[in-house]
């Protein structure tokens, strides 16, 4: 069976898009931390106070929690930045 240039150019094409794609797609690996007292904490969230500013962080079933965590335990927290959307707007 022979391939066209054409045919050929549009197969590596195609699997290098197919791997930018992927590696694009990949879970974000870079994690931040923030120290300071629980000020308030649900199922679905912890508040900590970090000197003039409120830091809410979502958290659910799969959060790795270690120790007891109660409304003024001092805490680090480690999280990761995912965005959610990104809407771009004209250049003035």
């Amino acid at each position: 069976m022979r391939f066209s240039k054409s045919s050929m150019l549009a197969g590596v094409l195609g699997v290098g898009l197919s791997l930018g794609v992927a590696g694009w797609a990949a879970p974000a690996t870079d994690s931040y931390q923030v120290t300071g007292p629980i000020i308030e904490l649900t199922d679905s969230k912890i508040v900590i106070q970090k000197d003039d500013g409120k830091w809410e962080i979502v958290r659910d079933a799969a959060t790795k929690v270690t120790g007891d965590l109660k409304v003024g335990s001092k805490v680090t927290v480690k999280y990761r930045m995912t965005a959610v959307a990104i809407t771009a707007k004209e250049a003035k």
